[in-house]
Formats: structure tokens, sequence, C-alpha cells
């Protein structure tokens, strides 16, 4: 029932993650309603509480809006999702690149393997 969560980090930075990585791979799309407050504490298996600092953070960062009487939804302010989308992808090249630089991979050397891997991948999904 409740979903699995590292206990180094606030539940509510997870679930804002969570929530910002299904929007960009589009499972929830521009102005879809999000679960109510009740329904994703109870899916997720955490306080209410925890759950409406999840959506309160997102309201701030301007990834959901608050419709009085009807829920939260994602923005469908198009500028928006295409900056988190950017964050997102930033976030992941930079955690990649300082695991890579920490095990003592050059720049080349990330660079060569990522053209190897997808050069690998492409091959594979043309089977």
């Amino acid at each position: 029932m409740g979903e699995e969560f590292n206990p180094s980090k606030p539940i509510y930075l997870q679930l804002i993650e969570r929530i910002s990585h299904q929007i960009v791979r589009k499972e929830l799309s521009a102005g879809e309603k999000l679960p109510s407050v009740r329904e994703m504490a109870i899916s997720s298996g955490v306080n209410p509480n925890t759950v409406q600092r999840t959506y309160s953070e997102l309201e701030r960062m301007g990834i959901v809006e608050t419709r009085r009487g009807q829920g939260t939804f994602v923005t469908e302010e198009e500028n928006i999702l295409s900056s988190l989308r950017e964050n997102l992808k930033e976030k992941q090249v930079i955690q990649f690149i300082n695991d890579m630089r920490e095990m003592g991979y050059s720049d080349r050397e990330m660079v060569e393997g990522l053209q190897e891997y997808l050069q690998k991948e492409g091959d594979t999904k043309h089977d």
C-alpha cells in the first residue's frame, strides 16, 4: 500500500521529486488534477500533513496550482514545465558527472562511455 522512502531525506522532498518526475514523463499532464491530500496520503502511506506540505511547496514552485473547492492541478504554464524538465535533466547530469569523477573517470572517458552506450542502445532498439 505505502511507498518506499529513503530514511535520510525528508518524505515531502521525495514526494516532490516523484510528482515532478511524473510530470516530466507526462504521466501527469498539464492541467491534470492531482489526487486529494487524503487520497495521496493513503496511497503513499504518509501523514496528510506531509502531503499538504508537498503540495504547498509544489505550488510555491509554480508547478501546481490550487483551485478553491476543486483541488490541486498541474500548471498549464509551458515555460514552467519546460524549466522543470531542464532542471531535472541538469540535476541528473551533475549527479552522474560527480559520481564518475569520484570514481576517477576523466571528462573524455565519460563522453566516450556515453557515446558507446547510446550507440549500443540504438543498435539494440533497431533489432
